[in-house]
Parts: C-alpha cells; structure tokens; sequence
C-alpha cells in the first residue's frame, strides 16, 4: 500500500515499543530482530531527505530543507510500505504551517502517555534534571534538535509543549488519526496492537501479532540492549529503563506533579489521566 504511516509521539511515550513490535511483525521469524535492526528511520534524519531530493541537504540551508518538507513527503509517499516515526508536532508551534502533508498520508498512529510519566521518562533519556524536563514539557516553542548546525544529522523537530503536542495530532482536520495510550498498550496488548495494525493496514493475523508481542515484550528489549547497545540511546544511558505506567508517584515531587497539571490539565482530563477533582489518575 503507498501513502506515508507516520507512528507519531511526544518522546518517551511508547513509539520505540511499537517500532519493535511492527519490525517483528513484518519479519515474522522465530527468533526476536535485533533492535538495531528496525525498518522504521526517523523522517527528521537527513538519510531521507537526501534520497528524496536526490542531492544532499548539506548543500542546502536548513530554511531551505524545511520548505521542501512537505514535496519530500508526497515523494516518499509514492513508494510501497513507507513508514516513519515522527516526534514533530503536526503544526509548527512557532508559526502554524502544517509539518505534514495530508495527501502524502495513509494514516498516523499516535502515541499518548501520561505526561507525569513522561516527564521522568524524558529527564533521564536527555540526561536533564525533571524541572529542566518539566520547564521543556510546558514550553509552547520547544523544538528538538534545534540548533544552527546545518550538517547536523538529524533536522530541527518542532514539538511545542506536551499538551500542544498531543492536540496537534489528534484534533488535525483531515488526518486518519488513531490514539493509543500506552497504558492501554501495557494493560491490553494483543488488542491494542491488533486494532493498531487493522487501522494502518498492517497484518492483524492473531497469532502474528502474538508472536511480534513476544518477541518485542520490554524484557527481550532491555536485554538486547545490554548485550550489544542501542543505536538510539544518548549519553550512554539505558533506553529501556523501567518501562511501567506510574513511577511518577515515586519520583515527583507535589510541585513538580502540579507545574505539569497546570499547564496540561485540559488534556490529561479528556485522556483519562485526571481525575474530576483535578487530581491525576
């Protein structure tokens, strides 16, 4: 099938568990693909847009990458089983022009997670204290990678806040758009991967995907990658650390629970991750 699947998500949020997964799934062999292996790049990685424009963005100035964002996009969107994890909001923050092109899109998986989770989630991936992490969560022109290197390997990603981030998604006019809570996916996997795989066309056979479960459960992970490294962990940190839902209970403090409820409230409510007296769930 063509058209673009984006696996979108703030970061930290279960995106890198469904990369596994899917890679698993399409193998489909008896033993567990090697999580250096993944066939899902990041779209913000240069490697792509190379191909696509068919010279090499080094040679371009990264305004000039960014308005051929979306033309690289419907370029890639010609090809068969193109499938890209994305952290960018769908609009940029900073001034509202769309990141993604609609036509180019087959559909977009996105993936929520509770933002006190992801706050010591992402402060220990970026190797940042939680008030650094949590002062990036709340900031409406957060971007990723943002710096005016223009041989950098990956291109800036634009994030905004958490709550910005997540209604960019999931309120697109437009976009087929499916939310997954990563506490769901803990809870219920084989029906949440399942109803994933049947809404973005990939294979829904119910012991393919139990098997793709097995060999992506976080323990196989974590495992592989004290064995041999993670290409994507930084600073020498383990990528698959705890993987659990609710180990901000132990780590925040009321202060720091309440500088993301604040700020995200609205959100965490309609998602299930506040309760009616504002407390989170």
């Amino acid at each position: 099938m063509k058209g673009i699947v984006w696996l979108a998500s703030y970061p930290k949020s279960g995106n890198t568990w469904f990369r596994a997964f899917l890679a698993n799934l399409l193998h489909g062999g008896e033993q567990p693909v090697d999580i250096n292996a993944f066939d899902t790049n990041n779209f913000a990685a240069r490697p792509g847009f190379d191909r696509a424009l068919g010279w090499e963005t080094s040679d371009l100035t990264l305004a000039e990458v960014e308005r051929a964002r979306l033309a690289v996009q419907e370029v890639i969107a010609r090809e068969e089983g193109a499938v890209f994890k994305v952290h960018e909001a769908f609009t940029d923050p900073r001034d509202g022009r769309p990141l993604f092109s609609l036509p180019a899109t087959r559909a977009a998986l996105y993936f929520l997670r509770h933002p006190l989770d992801v706050a010591v989630s992402f402060s220990h991936h970026r190797g940042k204290d939680l008030d650094n992490t949590i002062a990036r969560m709340n900031n409406p022109q957060a971007v990723m990678a943002a710096n005016d290197d223009d041989l950098d390997l990956q291109l800036p990603q634009p994030l905004g806040s958490w709550g910005s981030h997540v209604r960019s998604w999931v309120d697109a006019p437009g976009l087929p758009v499916q939310v997954l809570r990563y506490e769901d996916m803990l809870a219920r996997p084989q029906e949440m991967f399942t109803a994933a795989c049947r809404f973005a066309g990939f294979p829904d056979d119910p012991a393919r995907v139990a098997r793709a479960l097995e060999h992506s459960r976080f323990e196989v992970l974590q495992q592989q990658e004290q064995a041999k490294g993670f290409r994507e962990s930084v600073g020498g940190r383990a990528f698959f650390r705890k993987g659990q839902a609710g180990a901000w209970r132990e780590v925040l403090s009321p202060a720091q629970v309440s500088a993301i409820v604040q700020h995200h409230g609205e959100v965490m409510r309609r998602f299930g991750y506040l309760n009616a007296d504002g407390t989170p769930v």
